[in-house]
């Protein structure tokens, strides 16, 4: 259906971009664009309307450039609303002014016409956080998002409807336009254009790769747009493209009237193998060109790899999971990559993943496993790796210094054999800025032409960039071998940091007219004056500090040189009295000027040295609420009189009291099972054919989408000569099929595990056969079968692939062809609390086994690990109790180890939550995170195992254990 829509005008001034109409869609023309300067403030909520644009350069806020340095998160892989304030927080702290944000349609709709927002789905409170925190927003809200969950992201109700995806399908489409007026009713409230909060950008679709030269391809881009119009979205709209193929760029479908609104963006995953591509100003232009596609609006890397996924048996990265992604995909990747980026004038740059979480329940699509860590800079358990270093450097460095934001190519320039060198000038400023970069596995030297030829040392596979003629606020950078990292004026002085690898030997050369005054206050440095410039050499180690005064400037510069390990401990902060910069804390999180003090509020892990630089006036210093004694410093700061606390020891509880009963009652001959639905339908919505004249045995055609599934199959005793029984079924990856006749156990069947050549693929079809026993053909007999049928596969080429069928597909008898009658059972209603991905079909699961509440006094007290060896599924509960102190933030996690030759898997249940799956002779995940929230700290804590297992080796972790994964004094509250 087609929807009213309003049209938005583009921002005033020398802001607005010229366009002209050219076909159904708009094309970028030359346009004026704004000038070189400071930054707008971090964003908030403060109820004032802002403008929000772009022009070929970047973004423009208020009519100010910015860049956007993103990082990517998903509320709905950490269910723990107080905790989203803690990764927010992390994230600002480390250098992202962006956050990216999918918006998970299966993960808010558990029937169509239902969408729940509250609890840990309050999409309106983590938008609140991150206006609190001061940062922008990238609202991505699909209605197909991809993002290794199950089905996409589409709800698995609608694999069991009419009318095929992602196209302009008249069906689908009143789906999607439900799905985003309930979504856009909360995006509305959280613009940036209104001052009601900070979502900046909006994307449509996701990698829609599919149909996009076809007439249903335009047409649904066009309805996505109109309809996101109409629902009150007026910040610019974009869409991701999957690889810099130019699709969906400017012009490409119909934006109605509007104009200048339209981004065009894609992503980028290179394997660390890869030499960094060149997507813009350096790469071959044109639409496969990266963002050259659309000369005329910004480069946008939608996503950018912070890290990769991992498969079932961990074929990804050799069995070593994500600490290898970390591995790989490390400090130097990024800095090569992201620095590269720059380079070619990626002004929005979003990293996927900054910070992983976890797929728990029953969200991960086939491809991944329960935890998506990604290797990603901020691991699971929230704490910071040494992947911050790079961001963090970047991060700082483009919000600070304005010249980074309006950049054109400039003469290129050898800097040394194996090298390669990237030289950018800013229009207006004429400041130069110099990317090197080392693609060899060794240290070469770069011979870099900065008012002279500067030597720099660049790592094996690793870059760096340089800067000459940028502002120090009161003087200039003529040039330095160190890469700046921050420049802010603070109180009375401008500090500027700058950073490299620890050891080197810098030279920062600074214009003076005059001769100033020079001290070096702490570190390996000297300077010298001549010819009117200063030039400071310094050994990078700890924190070098050398005051410069005077020299015709009134106003001082405090030059900080950090190595990369002390720059991480280096933190800038802004208040509405101005800006603040920290030394010494391991976080800090926020802070607050009140008449005379300065309140901080962060972290520490080991004991820390404190140091801060604040506005004018602020004399006194409170570190978490408590009163710090200072003294003031050479370099005009306050700095601690003793060292700030580390973190207190957490003692954790040994699991024990365990209590087991075995389940799996459906699997014998007098179950009642006529309260189940009777498996009798005759056509389904799948793209899994069923075979002809028999029923549909799919579990999504009959309300069950998540979790296992029982069937149970009455026949009559024309089953005599059959020798065997086959069953054909589908599931995702690692899915498996149970089976009994009358009780008796016929055999387990499962999929096989994924190796390097199938690690994609979302859905797998066997057959099982299994041999029945002499006799069998007297009846009445029942067959009864359970499939774990893992999740959904996604529809990353709009074919409806998350169409698959899950389930039985057809049951056949060698010998014999009885007629059978199904019912089918599978997950009850919707959790309202912890919501649909959290449950699936066990018994167990059904009648409340993995709850807090349930009474399991009746239960056989015993300790894992289960010597019992049988076909079906024992559960084990214990319950803890947790002591840790407040004001420390401890992350624990649930390891489980055993012999990887048992052959059994464990659904973990914390509280209640469905927290994960263990597949003890797959692999590779055996640590899961048990995030605080769902985990009580300061209390007690129920844990339950429902552990399945196919009777041929004993079943049971062989040790179970709380595990800390980090721990910090201070945290959120």
């Amino acid at each position: 259906m087609v929807l009213s829509r309003r049209t938005f005008s583009t921002i005033v001034g020398t802001t607005a971009i010229g366009l002209s109409l050219a076909g159904s869609g708009e094309r970028c023309a030359a346009a004026p664009t704004a000038p070189t300067g400071a930054a707008p403030a971090p964003p908030t909520a403060d109820g004032r309307g802002h403008t929000v644009g772009f022009d070929r350069y970047s973004m423009l806020v208020d009519g100010k450039r910015v860049v956007l340095w993103s990082g990517e998160m998903h509320p709905f892989r950490l269910p723990s609303r107080s905790l989203w304030r803690d990764v927010l927080q992390k994230m600002r702290a480390h250098g992202y002014n962006t956050v990216s944000v999918y918006v998970a349609w299966n993960y808010h709709s558990p029937a169509p016409g239902s969408y729940d927002f509250t609890g840990v789905r309050d999409l309106s409170l983590f938008l609140r956080i991150a206006a609190e925190t001061g940062l922008y927003v990238i609202l991505r809200p699909g209605p197909y998002i991809n993002a290794e969950v199950d089905a996409g992201g589409f709800p698995g109700w609608l694999t069991a409807t009419k009318g095929t995806a992602r196209t302009a399908d008249p069906t689908y489409l009143e789906h999607v336009d439900e799905w985003l007026t309930a979504v856009n009713r909360i995006a509305a409230r959280h613009l940036y254009t209104k001052g009601t909060g900070t979502i900046v950008l909006y994307q449509l679709e996701n990698e829609y790769a599919n149909h996009v030269t076809q007439a249903t391809g335009r047409s649904y881009m066009a309805h996505l747009y109109r309809k996101v119009r109409a629902d009150g979205v007026d910040v610019p709209l974009f869409h991701n493209d999957k690889g810099s193929n130019g699709d969906w760029a400017p012009g490409t479908f119909d934006t109605g009237a509007e104009r200048g609104r339209w981004l065009y963006g894609f992503d980028g995953y290179p394997s660390p193998s890869d030499t960094p591509p060149d997507w813009g100003y350096f790469g071959p232009g044109g639409v496969k060109g990266g963002s050259t596609a659309s000369p005329g609006t910004p480069g946008f890397l939608a996503e950018f790899g912070g890290g990769w996924f991992d498969p079932w048996g961990g074929a990804e990265f050799g069995g070593k999971g994500y600490e290898e992604s970390r591995r790989t995909r490390d400090a130097a990747y990024e800095r090569r990559f992201c620095l590269t980026n720059l380079a070619n004038g990626i002004k929005i740059h979003n990293v996927y993943m900054t910070f992983g979480g976890t797929s728990w329940g029953w969200l991960p699509a086939p491809v991944v496993y329960t935890s998506y860590d990604y290797g990603a800079a901020i691991d699971e358990a929230r704490q910071p790796t040494a992947k911050l270093v790079p961001m963090r450097q970047l991060g700082y460095l483009v919000q600070s210094v304005p010249d980074l934001a309006k950049l054109e190519r400039a003469e290129d320039a050898g800097v040394g054999s194996g090298l390669r060198a990237y030289h950018l000038l800013n229009p207006d400023t004429k400041a130069h800025v110099y990317v090197v970069r080392n693609d060899t596995d060794g240290e070469l030297t770069a011979e870099v032409p900065l008012g002279g030829t500067v030597r720099v040392p660049v790592g094996g596979r690793d870059a760096r960039l340089l800067a000459a003629g940028i502002s120090l606020g009161g003087r200039t950078l003529r040039y330095s071998s160190a890469q700046p990292m921050l420049r802010v004026a603070v109180g009375r002085q401008d500090v500027a940091v700058f950073t490299g690898r620890s050891g080197e030997t810098t030279e920062t050369v600074v214009e003076c007219a005059g001769k100033p005054g020079v001290t070096v206050l702490e570190g390996d440095a000297g300077s010298e004056y001549r010819d009117g410039v200063l030039r400071v050499t310094a050994r990078l180690g700890g924190l070098t500090r050398v005051l410069v005064e005077g020299g015709g400037v009134e106003r001082p510069l405090l030059v900080l040189l950090a190595d990369d390990e002390t720059s991480l401990r280096l933190w800038w902060l802004e208040t509405p009295s101005g800006a603040v910069v920290v030394y010494g804390p391991a976080l800090v999180r926020g802070a607050e000027v009140r008449g005379t003090a300065l309140r901080l509020a962060g972290d520490t892990v080991g004991e820390a040295e404190l140091e801060v630089w604040g506005p004018r006036g602020a004399t006194e210093v409170f570190w978490n609420e408590r009163a710090i004694q200072t003294r003031a410093t050479a370099s005009g700061g306050l700095r601690a009189a003793a060292r700030l606390p580390g973190v207190g020891d957490v003692v954790l509880p040994t699991l024990t009291a365990w209590r087991r009963k075995a389940e799996n009652p459906e699997s014998a001959a007098g179950f009642d099972d006529s309260g189940w639905r009777k498996a009798d339908r005759t056509s389904t919505y799948s793209t899994t054919k069923v075979p002809a004249g028999e029923p549909v045995l799919l579990a999504d055609d009959y309300g069950f989408h998540y979790g296992d599934v029982w069937y149970r199959g009455r026949f009559s005793t024309d089953a005599a000569g059959a020798g065997a029984v086959s069953f054909s079924y589908v599931t995702g990856t690692q899915g498996l099929l149970m089976a009994w006749l009358d009780g008796r156990p016929l055999g387990t069947h499962r999929m096989p595990v994924p190796d390097e050549k199938t690690v994609r693929k979302g859905t797998w079809s066997a057959k099982a056969r299994f041999p029945v026993e002499a006799g069998a053909g007297k009846g009445p007999h029942v067959l009864s079968v359970l499939v774990r049928r893992m999740q959904h596969d996604m529809d990353g080429r709009a074919n409806d692939t998350h169409k698959a069928g899950r389930g039985l597909v057809s049951v056949s008898f060698d010998g014999a062809s009885p007629k059978v009658e199904w019912r089918i059972q599978g997950e009850g209603a919707p959790d309202p609390v912890r919501g649909p991905l959290n449950n699936g079909g066990l018994y167990g699961e059904r009648h409340g086994w993995h709850l807090p509440e349930f009474a399991d006094d009746g239960w056989k007290p015993t300790g894992p690990p289960s010597e019992e060896r049988r076909q079906g599924v024992v559960w084990y509960r214990t319950r803890f109790r947790l002591g840790v102190g407040p004001g420390t933030d401890a992350s624990l996690g649930l390891t489980l180890t055993d012999d990887p030759a048992r052959a059994y898997r464990a659904q973990i249940f914390l509280n209640g939550w469905n927290m994960g799956q263990y597949v003890n002779d797959v692999g590779p995940q055996h640590t899961f995170v048990l995030p605080n929230g769902v985990l009580d700290p300061h209390g007690d804590n129920t844990l339950a195992l429902a552990v399945l297992s196919d009777g041929t080796t004993a079943a049971g972790p062989d040790k179970a254990e709380l595990t800390l994964l980090g721990r910090a004094a201070g945290g959120v509250r």
